[in-house]
């Protein structure tokens, strides 16, 4: 999977910068956007916990995909202007531990 940022705007009134980038995976099935997220904050060297992929919307039959993502300044940020299912797509999951078990 390859990441071209195509533009990256500065929107200081929300404290984040918006990119729009193509993500291309000939060959492959459509990557999952914490995959793209990981990859993304890796090419913009980012911190990850800022960053949320908006929107991943790939192209039919070719094997790209169009994207838009916000990079926030804080996680106070993030959390008082973002949407809640937006959120939680970028969220990674949770790992269960298992409750333990008392002998008696």
């Amino acid at each position: 999977m390859e990441i071209n940022i195509n533009q990256q705007t500065e929107n200081p009134l929300l404290n984040r910068k918006e990119i729009h980038f193509d993500c291309t995976y000939q060959g492959e099935s459509t990557p999952k956007v914490l995959e793209v997220k990981s990859r993304l904050a890796a090419v913009i060297d980012a911190d990850k916990n800022l960053l949320v992929v908006d929107k991943l919307n790939p192209q039919f039959g070719e094997g790209k995909a169009q994207g838009y993502a916000k990079l926030y300044d804080s996680q106070k940020s993030l959390t008082e202007i973002e949407r809640k299912h937006v959120l939680e797509k970028n969220q990674e999951p949770q790992k269960e531990e298992a409750p333990e078990e008392e002998e008696e």
